[in-house]
């Protein structure tokens, strides 16, 4: 008898673990062009990519990831190229920040600009810094590292090569590992801000685009 207690005892706490615990949680997905999925709607795979940015450094899955969940085998992939290139590379935070910035001025991505704002000040780039970027002006002051960084990724985005001055000037200043990291990290916010930039990707409400079309 008292087994048999124990046994509906026990039942009963999995079931209350289980009616507080949702089975389809929310994954605060957002999207324009391409619609917000359900957690019930993702397939084996979709739902494994999820699982995988949940559980990793990112812990989220706002920006491309409701469109990377249509190809979720591909973006399974270019997530792990992301969360090296976001948290392991070997460039500083402030040239990381900096490089992504230029990027996402490159491509007006209204969200990637506005995801990586506060955390350009927080590794060390000035507002003024962030207000030159924005309007397509060289920014001012920069410490050494920061201009060469500049000089590389405006040099490569506008004219698709790199000089040798503006090679050589990068790599004695850098080293190869992190121009090569740098070109890598161009590269990924590339994409990223391509995939914002097609779904018309939406700032959250009340936030209205910084960016403004350069001429």
């Amino acid at each position: 008898m008292r087994i048999q207690v124990l046994c509906v005892g026990f039942l009963l706490l999995v079931a209350a673990a289980s009616a507080q615990t949702p089975s389809t949680p929310d994954l605060h997905l957002r999207g324009d062009r391409f619609r917000p999925l359900t957690y019930g709607e993702l397939d084996p795979d979709q739902k494994a990519l999820a699982d995988h940015v949940l559980s990793g450094e990112r812990a989220s899955l706002s920006g491309p990831y409701n469109v990377f969940l249509r190809s979720p085998k591909m973006a399974d992939l270019a997530q792990q190229f992301g969360a090296y290139m976001r948290y392991h590379s070997s460039l500083p935070d402030d040239l990381q920040q900096l490089g992504i910035l230029i990027t996402a001025r490159f491509w007006s991505a209204q969200f990637e600009w506005y995801s990586h704002h506060d955390l350009a000040i927080k590794a060390g780039i000035t507002q003024k810094m962030i207000d030159d970027l924005a309007v397509g002006k060289r920014p001012s002051p920069m410490t050494p590292e920061q201009e060469v960084t500049y000089n590389f990724c405006n040099e490569l985005l506008k004219t698709k090569q790199v000089s040798d001055a503006t090679f050589h000037a990068t790599v004695d200043k850098l080293g190869e590992r992190k121009v090569v990291d740098l070109i890598a990290l161009m590269g990924y916010y590339d994409f990223v801000s391509m995939i914002l930039n097609v779904d018309r990707y939406p700032l959250p409400n009340g936030e209205k685009p910084q960016l403004k079309p350069l001429h």
